[in-house]
Order: C-alpha cells, then sequence, then structure tokens
C-alpha cells in the first residue's frame, strides 16, 4: 500500500474515491517480515497509515498467525488513536480479512456518527475450517469460538456489508439468519482496467501450443495438489503448454514438481513485478482459476480480473459452491471443472486445444465487456455511496 499509485483493487478504489472529491485514510499493515516504511503519509487527499502487526498472510505456523490475528485490532487501536484522534471520519471501509475490527468500527462509529460498509472478500473462520487450515479439536476450539464470535460482531456493526457474488449474499444470510435481507447486497472486487486499446494482445498461431497460465497466490485455498496432477497428466503434449507464476505456502510443491520431471511444456515463474506480470498475461491464451475443492464457502478470487482485463478467457476449476463458474460459463468469457476431476480437467483442454483463434477472441472479448460492466471500481463506488449521499 506505501505505493499509492500501484495497481490493485483496493488502491484502484481507494485514489477512485479521492478523485471523486473526498479526503481518505488509509490505516494499512505491514507484517513483522516486511521491511516496508512505517511513518504516516499524506499524498494529496490520501493520507497513509502504516500499523506494524505480526506475521499473518504467506505464515506456516498457524500458532503465530493465530496470535497474530487476535493481536491485529490492538495495533490497530493504538495506531489510530496516536495519529488520527484529530481527524473526522464519515464513512468507515474495511474488508475482510481480518474480521477483528468490531470495536475499533464501534469507536469510530460512536465518536463520529460516522456509517460502516464491510467489503466481504472471505468469509472466516469457515473457510480456513474447510481445508483445515484451522484446526477444530481440542484447544483448537476455543479460538474457533472466538473467531465465530468476533465475525458475528463484525456482522451486526456494520450498517451495510458488500458480497463478492449472488451465492456469496445467499451463503451469508442462511448461515446468519439474525441479519437484516437489506443489509446485504453484491460489491465484488474491481479494478481500474486499462484502456483497450493498451491491451496487445498476441494472437494464438494453430501450429504453437495454446498457452495456459495460472498466476497468482500458491496456498492451501488453491488446492495445489489437484493443480499438480492436472499438470502431471498433461505432460510433454505437444498442444499444450502451462505457465505457473506466483509464490506463497505451497510454491515449494511446483519447483519440487519441476526439479523431479523436467517436463518441457510446463513453466515455473517464482513471482514477477507487476508490469512484467501484465505483459506475461498479454503472451498468453487462457487464464486459469484453481480453488480446493473442499471449499463450502462461495469464493470469488480477485485473480481472474487481471485475465479479463487483457481480453483472456478463463478456465476456472473450482468447488462447485462458488458460483464463478456459472457466470464464467453463463456469459461466454470461459469454462468451469470441478477441481476434483482430472479426467474433466483433460476433457476439457483437450477441447480448448482444438479452438479456432475466432473463438478465442470472441471468449476474450466477452471477457473483457463484462468487466466494464461488472468490476470496475466505478460500480463499487457506486454501490458504496448511494447509501450515503
Amino acid at each position: 500500500m506505501a505505493d499509492i499509485n500501484a495497481r490493485g483493487i483496493y488502491r484502484d478504489l481507494i485514489r477512485h474515491i479521492a478523485q471523486d472529491g473526498h479526503s481518505i485514510t488509509v490505516a494499512y499493515p505491514i507484517e513483522k517480515r516486511e521491511k516496508d516504511n512505517t511513518k504516516i503519509s499524506k499524498h494529496g487527499a490520501i493520507t497513509l497509515l502504516p500499523i506494524r502487526i505480526g506475521n499473518i498472510t504467506k505464515c506456516r505456523n498457524k500458532i503465530e498467525k493465530g496470535i497474530s490475528t487476535i493481536l491485529l485490532q490492538q495495533h490497530y487501536v493504538k495506531s489510530i488513536n496516536k495519529y488520527c484522534s484529530a481527524e473526522a471520519f464519515d464513512l468507515i471501509l474495511y474488508a475482510t480479512p481480518p474480521i477483528t475490527f468490531s470495536s475499533i468500527v464501534k469507536k469510530i462509529k460512536k465518536k463520529h456518527d460516522a456509517k460502516s460498509y464491510l467489503m466481504l472478500k472471505d468469509i472466516f473462520p469457515q473457510n480456513a475450517l474447510d481445508i483445515g487450515l484451522l484446526p477444530s479439536w481440542g484447544p483448537w476450539k476455543l479460538l474457533v469460538s472466538w473467531f465465530k464470535h468476533q465475525e458475528r460482531e463484525l456482522y451486526k456493526v456494520s450498517d451495510l456489508i458488500g458480497a463478492m457474488s449472488p451465492k456469496n449474499v445467499a451463503y451469508l444470510l442462511e448461515k446468519n439468519r439474525y441479519i437484516p435481507n437489506e443489509k446485504v447486497e453484491v460489491c465484488p472486487n474491481s479494478i481500474t482496467p486499462v484502456e483497450k486499446e493498451a491491451v496487445n494482445r498476441k494472437e494464438h498461431v494453430s501450429q504453437q501450443p495454446l498457452t495456459f497460465l495460472y498466476g497468482g497466490n500458491l496456498g492451501k485455498p488453491q488446492g495445489i495438489p489437484f493443480l499438480l496432477d492436472c499438470l502431471a497428466s498433461n505432460m510433454n503434449k505437444h498442444d499444450r503448454r502451462f505457465i505457473i507464476c506466483g509464490t506463497g505456502t505451497e510454491a515449494h510443491l511446483i519447483t519440487s514438481f519441476i526439479e523431479k520431471h523436467q517436463p518441457n511444456n510446463i513453466t515455473f515463474i517464482p513471482g514477477l513485478p507487476v508490469a512484467e506480470y501484465e505483459e506475461l498475461v498479454t503472451q498468453c491464451d487462457i487464464g486459469m482459476i484453481f480453488l480446493d475443492h473442499r471449499f463450502t464457502i462461495p469464493n470469488y478470487p480477485s485473480r481472474i480480473l487481471s485475465y479479463m482485463e487483457k481480453s483472456m478467457p478463463v478456465l476456472a476449476c473450482t468447488d462447485p459452491n462458488t458460483d464463478m463458474g456459472e457466470i464464467i460459463s453463463k456469459n461466454n468469457f470461459g469454462w468451469w471443472v470441478e477441481s476434483n476431476n482430472v479426467d474433466s480437467f483433460n476433457t476439457m483442454v483437450d477441447s480448448l486445444c482444438n479452438l479456432d483463434q475466432e473463438t478465442l477472441s470472441l471468449f476474450g472479448m466477452n471477457a473483457r465487456n463484462y468487466l466494464e460492466e461488472h468490476y470496475t471500481v466505478e460500480c463499487t463506488y457506486n454501490t458504496i455511496m448511494k447509501h450515503f449521499v
């Protein structure tokens, strides 16, 4: 967040809010392992307040991650009291994860008579329970109960909740009957897309292999073992190529796979600067999304936006509870397979390798058009602000 001019779902929204004439203070975390500057700074209408916290993301130690999450709100309260005591706020915007912000939201609401809007990105702790990141047995039960209490308190203190998709809305209301229906709406991830003219995609040549790209986090939620099974069954096939680009707690599994099998059609790139990654996207044909099949909550990864922005069709390999596959398929900008069936994945890849350039381009254009209609920061901003102006 230190570079407010960089691109991203939160930075793009923050800049849009400021450009519309609002002053905004952004409190954001810097984890213990990071070396970023922790000094408050001002950038026009935007004030950045970095807050030093413990390690949470990309942290393989469950105890460390749990303690850091519990102490998160304490760090925020201390910093906001120190640096923002003279500020006046009308609207509080915050996102999950984490879920431990209910007390500080209550305090700010009471002090400033402010409204609050929760951008619900992940449904925690259920998402962690689904894939075993958070155990539910023995002494862990107490921690799970505490997290669930924090989740309820956060939902209650929020005046409005923006969920990622229609299925997210339905899930939230079904599992939390105390939440009024009118309090929840669809408010998905969004970006400020580059101009269409700036997207210089290469066209697929039929004599070349069709290039599939997975870019993003390589962690437990992505179901990396299934991804590896899919890659293993497609090794050394001349009509397809796979590029995996990312970092995360499970990246070592990809590295080990490559070292062991030395496939000639699979490449692993351990992360890239944003500009280089965006150039890579334009050189590939189909973007891939992977989600662990055990999820019972309807996730909607933001990584899809970079594909859509570059007019790239999407192959989603997910659990059946998310509506990502339904949205992609219904609007003709991609395809969906369930993330527990390698044969289904292979059948789909076989069929995609036989598509002509015209069909690939049409699906790519549909992806870009859907992004412009539903996933821009202007859409998100209008969804939120219609309640407060």
